[in-house]
């Protein structure tokens, strides 16, 4: 019953990692400004995006495996800098290479998720700030001045919020199969070196 329930995991994972191959306009969730307006569109807009939806649930996940403290501590310094990356795009200021560094964000997240043992909150709490940055500052350059781009950017911080909660949940349920959550990491780096490639 167990092998058969990791097995369904694994053939999800494969999905996923096929849809991101073969579909490359749903790689990046941030393709300009049309679609910024209001907290519900914030909200959802994380979902949409496959780059962004891996990103957050892994960093829950990586959280989760690198103990109490990082539990709270790596989905809160990922937010944070996601919303100091967001001021500096409203600000007209824009990252170098920033698909790139998303697209490698994945690539990182995902084999931190799949090592053997979790990194040092230290080093968890760098990896998940610097590339917080990223994800934020791709999503500021595209809110709208004014309420509309507020409401916005509070549900969109919410949204992210709810998946990082996912992520550590999935650790907890899946504590007893370590290898269903190793594999997951693996499948999120192959997504991101997919999304590098299409960057590139």
């Amino acid at each position: 019953m167990k092998t058969l329930a990791s097995m369904k995991i694994l053939a999800r994972l494969g999905s996923l990692s096929a849809l991101a191959a073969l579909a490359p306009s749903l790689a990046f969730a941030h393709g300009g400004g049309p679609h910024v307006h209001g907290f519900f569109a914030g909200l959802e807009h994380p979902l949409f995006g496959v780059d962004h939806l891996l990103a957050m649930v892994a960093v829950g996940m990586i959280g989760a495996r690198a103990g109490r403290r990082s539990t709270v501590l790596a989905p809160l310094l990922f937010v944070s800098a996601m919303v100091t990356g967001a001021l500096l795009g409203t600000a007209g200021i824009g990252l170098p290479s920033l698909e790139t560094g998303i697209a490698l964000s994945l690539v990182v997240f995902g084999a931190l998720v799949g090592l053997a043992r979790p990194l040092p909150l230290a080093a968890v709490a760098t990896v998940t700030a610097l590339f917080g940055l990223f994800h934020g500052n791709a999503h500021g350059l595209e809110i709208p001045d004014g309420a509309s781009g507020v409401t916005y950017a509070a549900g969109f911080v919410l949204g992210t919020s709810m998946l990082h909660a996912i992520g550590v949940v999935s650790v907890l349920k899946l504590a007893r199969w370590p290898t269903t959550v190793r594999t997951a990491g693996i499948a999120t780096s192959l997504v991101g070196m997919v999304m590098a490639a299409q960057a590139f």
